[in-house]
């Protein structure tokens, strides 16, 4: 689970979150929306230990960012906005060291079932560096995924992919969100419509709207949108 509780972030007196809280629980895939600068990806890296709140507090599977954030980036699967990747490396050896770097057990039978989840088969004899922007995102996924994490956090995932790569991606996003929670920001609806179970939408560092999407499209959403951020 992951339990966010009155979160702000103020830079040079800004607030880029102002006191966010919400849960998000196993099974669901939350979408994360908002307008550029609402405050996402600093959400996203405040829940992934990589910078601090000014106040309030988060914790992932009942462990705080604040006292136990080894234990949160354990638990957790990232995939930044700007995927920090190694070009020079091979695909397979990147993923390997990603693996050895969690301590996953069999890491070369892990590395081979992630290279086949995520669709890199037909790349993965390359260096990463050879890669279009759509499969270097699949590389990305794949190392958020490789040592099986409870919490997915996904900034842009869908970033660069064609048609025929969006419904592979958004199908292994979605069976991930199965067994896992996963918050995953993107501006686009129908990505959320075809993947999350729920869309939390942001506006000036503010939770302006939580919304199931049982029975919300994605044009009802965008008319959504455009409502709370106007």
């Amino acid at each position: 689970m992951i339990e966010v509780k009155h979160i702000t972030k103020i830079y040079d007196g800004q607030r880029a979150l102002d006191d966010v809280s919400f849960t998000a629980k196993e099974g669901e895939v939350v979408g994360l929306l908002g307008p550029n600068g609402a405050g996402k990806s600093t959400l996203m890296k405040i829940l992934t230990c990589y910078i601090p709140p000014t106040e309030g507090d988060a914790t992932i599977g009942g462990h705080s960012i604040y006292d136990e954030p080894l234990e949160v980036r354990r638990m957790i699967g990232y995939l930044p906005e700007h995927n920090p990747l190694y070009p020079d490396m091979y695909i397979r050896e990147f993923l390997r060291f990603s693996a050895e770097m969690y301590g996953v057990k069999k890491s070369k039978e892990r590395v081979e079932e992630m290279v086949e989840l995520v669709g890199l088969t037909p790349e993965s004899n390359k260096r990463i560096g050879q890669l279009s922007k759509g499969y270097r995102q699949r590389v990305g996924l794949a190392q958020a995924l490789i040592h099986d994490p409870q919490v997915l956090i996904l900034d842009e995932p869908t970033t660069g992919l064609d048609p025929n790569q969006l419904e592979e991606i958004r199908a292994v996003i979605k069976n991930a969100g199965k067994e896992k929670v996963v918050l995953l920001s993107t501006h686009i609806m129908q990505e959320v419509e075809a993947m999350c179970s729920r869309a939390i939408i942001i506006n000036h560092g503010r939770l302006v709207s939580d919304d199931k999407l049982e029975h919300i499209t994605s044009q009802q959403l965008t008319e959504k949108f455009h409502q709370v951020t106007a």
